[in-house]
């Protein structure tokens, strides 16, 4: 047979298998080419050599525990290896997904799974990488590689919770073609300017959980340019400022997730205009201001989360209109008002939390239309009025907590109609009467029902055998009186936690098996001993019950394992015998109370075994004996509690080794002997009660040290704090029945806040110690019924929290200190037999307590007693015996010191010729200042109110100075100067100014004007000590040309030609050089050489070696030949006075100083001179500016 061109032989077929193969030929062509392709593999595309190298690279740099990337060898195509993908056609490597597969909170336990080391620059040899993921890895706090910004592909980059940390690189910026970066779950990276972000114009996910951004402020301005941004993820970033834009340019966004920062602000009005918004989350940020009724405007969104934050007023009715809402969260604020009934038009809501607000009115029967409602959480607000029937119909409900509400009336079983999927109901804390039938049988299976101070007897509810998956049952003070039915203690077995605190349930709990974790039945009618407990026990509360017989058959039953116990609290029953040998079988007990039954004998050494201790009440049995000295070996005792018994001895030294100790109470025993200071090392105490014992001894000083009682009253903060523990999700508090106020009172919740001492009814002597004074925070202090003797310490008052004071039946004297009106807490105080005197201080508060406060004090007057303290009688004959003693050796103390004194001055001047001289030529000087400055100060006024000019003519006999022109022609007019500082250099350079009469003055009246002539007097405040010239100073005023013949190093530069320093600090002050000629010196060190007039050659050198300059007044200065010469002198650091009065300035010299350093200048006189031009901006500039003449 021939087939195209070739033949196909079939020899062993005959004609008919032949004509049958020739018909059916097309069906066996499409055989043989389905069989060929079958049978020919696709070409696979090896991987690119190059980047399998640098693959291979950047395993090198990482660290791999768990050999997570074992597949990574040279024999295998890397297209193949874990976590790589190649391109299908080019073979090109496109994608990394090394994220860490594993719990992200399970690494940090075993550290295995994680890839760490270092990310190596070989990545960029992957061109066509477009996908890294390297999340939920370990790279140990190393900054994010500055090289992923060149990775120009890369369209998604996740990383994580990768453990990255500081500065996130600008360089990611470059990443144009990204869409999706994920760098969130990295707490120690943070940002100092996110403007990069906006770089990144195709992102569409950007998430930075965790991340710390709040040094830009402006963060909202960057990422609002991002225009195709669909997800904006930033929780924890310490955001504080949303509303810095009226209008952001998020028209993608879909969803907004901002919990967790602090904006603490309104909500800004741009963000109801994100019309296409899905998810929106601003919890936890102190939101302020109300919810507008704007957010209707988001009709797209499906989940509404502002909870925890501070927003007020009312939901608005608006928010009814958000068909598409599944989930709103609103609760932990402050709104207020009713919960809108169009809430209930919401068809797709499945959650609602309004709890924790301040909503009132009734639950809106609209509620039940919520079909597909099925957590709903109402809880602690103010609503009232009856729950909804037709809440029974949401067939979808899981959760109904409504506790904590003032709701009333009866629920039935139509309440509970449909609800066949409800696992969790609450209503505690209302008025509700729960009112089924007998034999109601619920169509639900509950997990926790809460039903405290609700009405659910009188009868034993039956219908809780029908909850075969309850773990949590809480009826406390449900109203139950009642026998527990017999199945019930089977049933309960399964429980985790039941609490029937405060009902009226009895029963013989002596052959029943206690297996919940948690079981409290307080304050009930149970009779019989204790009952068995199973390994599984951990808290067992059976306080305040009728139980009876042997402690001893109880804690030495037999468990078939190790006993959990940690809480046993059965005190109130009638318990009896001794503490047995086999208490060391329940090792896990940290809180044993066993307090207010009949137990006696000693308290056994075996106790100090139980080294978990944290909390020990044995109080009012009838033990005996001292305290164990076992009890040393409890380090984490934290109270002991062993009042009412008769126990005796010395309280023991080592209870001062107890650091976590915060309550003492060892009253009512018979201990004797002193207070062991070594209390005073229990800085955690709050509570000393050692009332009614024998100790005797004085009070010790060091209670100061206990720092708990130091500072305000507020909860320890201690891991070790006895007084609260927490089993599973349950809270235990330990309570104190304590007497404060004269009465004695539970303590419960609030006992951490409570801090007394009370030392009451002892035989304590001595005084008050004023260091009690120290302890602040004490609120109840009662030494009543001591021997104490002396006074109330005066500081009394400074205990601000004080509430209580007893001080009744002592030996007090002397008066109430006026520091107790400070007490404005104090609601009780007793003084009453004492012997105080003088008048009760006067105070609203002291005079409203009763007078029988103060009863026993015959001294004492004033009110609240009827005793009035007149002007006549002595109110405070003590003070005879006592202040008057004191008061008379003060004034005896006075003057023996002015004797002495006085006599010890006059008695040396009178015998010491040279120090009389002195100490009168000193009054002389001084008398001679203060006429002076009283003169200049007369002068100065003159010259002010009377305007004209003083002209001051220096008088040169002493210094030889000459004018260098005619007197007539060339007299220097100067002004009086007016700054202090200036007369006080004077001063200290022995200067003293003389005032003369100047006859002529040639003004349009004749006047006479004051004149001041400068004459040296050459003395020392020090006499007999040489002054010596500062050597900085005098290497300034040397001269580099030599024409200074007079100014030699070895010679005292004070000594020179000109110069005139301080006669008490030898500082250079004034250089009068007029008389010389320096017309060819040149001076070098500015920018330049300048040829300037010889006087001022001495200055510019000055100004480059000191800093004391002052005043400057060049007598008749040239200065065309120096037009420049101010740019040094506006270098001077700290001027007071210039003087440039006619000194031929022309129209450049005030141009030249663009800037002067002045801004002390004081004096300025530019009088007389040829500067026709504009004032200077400089002069302007000068602040401290007194006096000027232009």
């Amino acid at each position: 047979m021939r087939v195209g061109s070739m033949t196909l032989a079939f020899p062993c077929l005959n004609s008919a298998s032949t004509s049958a193969i020739l018909r059916n030929s097309n069906s066996i062509m499409v055989f043989l080419l389905l069989a060929i392709l079958s049978s020919c593999k696709p070409n696979s595309l090896a991987c690119n050599e190059k980047e399998k190298q640098a693959l291979l690279r950047f395993k090198q740099a990482l660290t791999d525990p768990a050999n997570r990337l074992s597949s990574w060898s040279l024999t295998e195509d890397c297209c193949g290896w874990a976590g790589v993908r190649c391109n299908n056609v080019s073979g090109l490597v496109v994608e990394l997904h090394l994220g860490n597969s594993y719990d992200p909170y399970a690494v940090k336990f075993n550290g295995r799974s994680a890839l760490g080391g270092e990310i190596s620059p070989a990545l960029l040899e992957l061109e066509h990488l477009n996908f890294l993921d390297l999340s939920t890895n370990d790279f140990g706090g190393a900054p994010i590689p500055s090289f992923l910004g060149s990775m120009r592909s890369l369209r998604h980059l996740d990383l994580w919770g990768a453990s990255f940390g500081g500065l996130i690189p600008h360089q990611l910026g470059n990443l144009s073609s990204l869409r999706h970066l994920h760098l969130g779950g990295n707490s120690g990276l943070y940002v100092d300017n996110f403007s990069w972000i906006s770089l990144l114009s195709s992102l569409v996910s950007l998430d930075m959980t965790w991340i710390d951004l709040h040094r830009d402020a402006h963060w909202l301005d960057s990422v609002s340019l991002l225009a195709s941004l669909s997800e904006l993820i930033l929780p924890n970033c310490q955001l504080n400022n949303m509303i810095s834009l009226g209008y952001v340019n998020f028209t993608s966004l879909t969803v907004l997730y901002l919990p967790s920062n602090n904006f603490n602000h309104n909500m800004p009005s741009w963000l109801f205009n994100l019309s296409s918004l899905r998810s929106l989350d601003l919890s936890d940020n102190s939101l302020q201001g109300q919810i507008p009724s704007t957010i209707s405007n988001l009709q797209n969104i499906h989940y509404l989360n502002l909870s925890v934050n501070m927003l007020t007023g009312q939901i608005p009715d608006s928010s009814g209109q958000l068909k598409h809402l599944t989930l709103v969260s609103l609760f932990s604020n402050f709104l207020c008002g009713p919960i809108p009934s169009r809430l209930g038009n919401l068809s797709s809501l499945s959650r609602l939390y309004l709890d924790q607000n301040k909503l009132d009115g009734s639950i809106p029967s609209s509620l039940g239309n919520l079909s597909s409602l099925s957590y709903l959480y109402l809880y602690s607000n103010k609503l009232n009025g009856t729950v909804p029937r037709n809440l029974g119909l949401l067939s979808n409900l899981v959760t109904l907590y409504i506790a904590n509400n003032s709701i009333e009336g009866t629920v039935s079983e139509v309440h509970f109609a449909k609800l066949s999927k409800l696992k969790y109901l609450d209503m505690s804390l209302t008025s509700v009467v729960f009112n089924v039938s007998h034999n109601w049988i619920p169509p639900f299976q509950l997990e926790n029902l809460g039903m405290s101070f609700c009405k659910m007897g009188p009868k034993f509810p039956l219908w809780l055998q029908t909850q075969r998956s309850l773990q949590i049952l809480e009826l406390y003070e449900a109203g139950i009186v009642d026998t527990a039915p017999k199945w019930f203690w089977k049933w309960a077995s399964h429980i985790q936690t039941i609490n029937l605190d405060h009902n009226q349930i009895s029963g013989d709990l002596s052959q029943v098996l206690i297996n919940s974790t948690i079981f409290s039945i307080d304050s009930n009618c149970f009779t019989g001993q204790l009952p068995h407990l199973s390994p599984n026990v951990v808290a067992l509360g059976m306080a305040n019950n009728s139980l009876s017989g042997q402690i001893s058959s109880f804690l030495c039953q037999k468990m078939n394992g190790r006993s959990k116990l940690e809480i046993l609290d059965i005190p109130y029953n009638a318990l009896s015998g001794e503490l047995p040998h086999c208490l060391l079988h329940w090792q896990s007990l940290t809180h044993l109370n066993l307090g207010s039954n009949n137990l006696s004998g000693k308290i056994p050494e075996l106790i100090g075994s139980l080294f978990s201790f944290k909390a020990l009440h044995l109080h009012n049995n009838s033990f005996s004996g001292g305290i164990p000295l076992s009890l040393r070996n409890c380090t984490f005792l934290g109270l002991i509690d062993f009042a009412g018994n008769k126990l005796t001895g010395n309280i023991p030294s080592w209870i001062g080794e107890r650091t976590h100790l915060m309550v003492l109470r060892l009253r009512s025993n018979e201990f004797f002997g002193d207070i062991p200071p070594q209390i005073c090392r229990l800085s955690s105490l709050i509570v000393l009660d050692l009332a009614d014992n024998r100790l005797s001894g004085f009070i010790p000083k060091c209670l100061k040290n206990i720092s708990a009682m130091a500072t305000s009253p507020s909860p320890i903060d201690d891991k070790f704090n006895a007084l609260t523990d927490h089993i599973i999700y349950t809270r235990y508090t330990e309570d104190l029945l304590l007497v404060i106020k004269g009465r004695e009172s539970r303590y419960g919740s609030i006992l951490p806040l409570v801090r007394i001492v009370d030392l009451s009814s002892n035989n304590l002597s001595g005084a008050i110690p004023s260091e009690i004074s120290s302890l602040f925070g004490l609120q109840s202090l009662n030494l009543s019924r001591n021997n104490l003797m002396g006074r109330i310490p005066e500081k009394i008052g400074v205990i601000g929290y004080l509430e209580s004071l007893d001080l009744s039946n002592n030996h007090l004297s002397g008066e109430i200190p006026q520091s107790i009106i400070n007490l404005t807490f104090l609601s009780h105080l007793d003084l009453s037999y004492n012997n105080f005197s003088g008048r009760i201080p006067s105070s609203t508060q002291l005079q409203s307590f009763d007078a029988l406060d103060f009863i026993g004090n015959p001294e004492l007057c004033g009110a609240p007693l009827l005793k009035n303290c007149t002007e006549n009688e002595n109110p405070n004959p003590s003070d005879e015996n006592g202040d008057g003693f004191e008061r008379s050796w003060f004034y005896i103390g006075m003057a023996t010191g002015f004797i002495v004194s006085f006599w010890g001055v006059c008695g040396a001047l009178l015998c010491k010729r040279a120090w009389r001289h002195a100490y009168f030529k000193f009054l002389d000087n001084i008398k001679d200042r203060v006429y002076l400055a009283t003169v200049l100060k007369l002068s100065w006024l003159r010259y002010h109110f009377r305007r004209y000019r003083i002209r001051i003519k220096w008088n040169s006999i002493l210094t030889g100075l000459r004018c260098p022109r005619s007197c007539k022609q060339q007299r220097m007019e100067e002004r009086v100067h007016t700054s202090m500082a200036w007369w006080k250099d004077m001063y200290s350079s022995g200067m003293y100014l003389e005032l003369l009469r100047h006859e002529k003055i040639e003004s349009n009246n004749s006047v006479s004007s004051l004149a001041l002539v400068a004459v040296l007097n050459n003395f020392t405040f020090m006499q007999g000590k040489q002054l010596v010239c500062n050597e900085k100073e005098k290497q300034a005023l040397l001269d580099p040309a030599n024409q200074l013949s007079s100014w030699s190093i070895k010679e005292d530069c004070c000594g020179w030609r000109g110069v005139h320093c301080s006669n008490a600090s030898a500082r250079v002050l004034k250089l009068k050089l007029a008389d010389l000629n320096w017309e060819h010196s040149k001076f070098f060190g500015f920018h330049g050489e300048y040829k300037i007039p010889g006087p001022l050659l001495c200055l510019f050198w000055w100004t480059s070696s000191s800093s004391a300059w002052k005043y400057i007044q060049p007598s008749s200065p040239e200065s065309e030949r120096g037009r420049h010469w101010l740019e040094p002198i506006g270098m001077l650091p700290s001027p007071l006075e210039l003087n440039l009065s006619d000194c031929q300035l022309d129209s450049n010299m005030t141009s030249s100083l663009g800037y002067a350093n002045f801004s002390s200048l004081t004096f300025l006189d530019l009088s007389y001179n040829s500067t026709n031009q504009e004032l200077p901006n400089w002069l302007f500039n000068l602040s401290s500016l007194a006096f000027s003449n232009i």
